[in-house]
């Protein structure tokens, strides 16, 4: 795998698209070259205004906004088997998806 190389606009297109095992053209390269380009220009320019009389959207002192515990009703186990295809000490049983 390529090392990211710096360009004049920041992102090295080729090895992004390496990343994300895409095969781009040539002439994509340069269309996403200069389409990223030209967003990051725009999000520089966001740098230069000026925001210090701008309030803030949240609070700063919020902390873990967190609601209370209730008790609720909720599903017996049996309720909440009695559609798994299938189902083994009140376990769901679902294939194995990691090796080991």
């Amino acid at each position: 795998m390529a090392e990211p190389a710096s360009t004049s606009q920041g992102i090295d297109v080729t090895y992004v698209a390496d990343l994300a095992r895409l095969r781009l053209s040539p002439e994509e390269i340069a269309t996403f070259q200069k389409q990223l380009g030209d967003v990051l220009g725009y999000v520089s320019q966001l740098s230069e205004v000026d925001v210090s009389n701008v309030p803030s959207l949240g609070a700063p002192d919020l902390k873990n906004a967190l609601r209370a515990d209730k008790l609720a009703p909720s599903l017996t186990p049996a309720e909440a088997l009695a559609n798994a295809p299938r189902q083994d000490n009140n376990l769901f049983v679902v294939p194995r998806m990691i090796e080991g």
